[in-house]
C-alpha cells in the first residue's frame, strides 16, 4: 500500500501490516496529525488531507515491525530521504 499525494511526504506501509487491524488501530492512535485511520473493515487508511501535516516524529516507524512503513521525504534526494525503522533517527 502506497499513498504519494502529499505536497512534502509519502508513505508507505506494507500491504501485511495496511490489512492488520491491531497494526491498523495502533498506527492510527499514535500518529499526533491523524495520518492514519482505521477503516470499517478494519483496514488501515492513509489520510491524504492530512499528509502535508507530518511532523517526522517517527512515531509510526517506531510502532511498526521493522521495515514495513517508510515516510518518504519528495523533497529531499540524498541519503536521509527514506525514513524507516532501517534508517537512523533524524537529528
Amino acid at each position: 500500500m502506497a499513498e504519494q499525494h502529499g505536497v512534502f511526504i509519502a508513505v508507505e506501509v506494507d500491504d501485511a501490516v495496511a490489512r492488520d487491524a491491531e497494526m491498523a488501530r495502533k498506527l492510527e492512535e499514535v500518529c499526533p496529525v491523524d495520518i492514519y485511520a482505521q477503516g470499517d473493515d478494519g483496514t488501515l487508511k492513509i489520510v491524504e488531507a492530512n499528509l502535508d501535516e507530518c511532523v517526522l516524529c517517527r512515531l509510526c516507524i517506531d510502532a511498526a515491525p521493522a521495515g514495513t512503513v517508510r515516510v518518504i521525504k519528495l523533497y529531499d534526494d540524498g541519503p536521509d530521504r527514506v525514513l524507516s525503522s532501517e534508517s537512523a533517527p533524524a537529528a
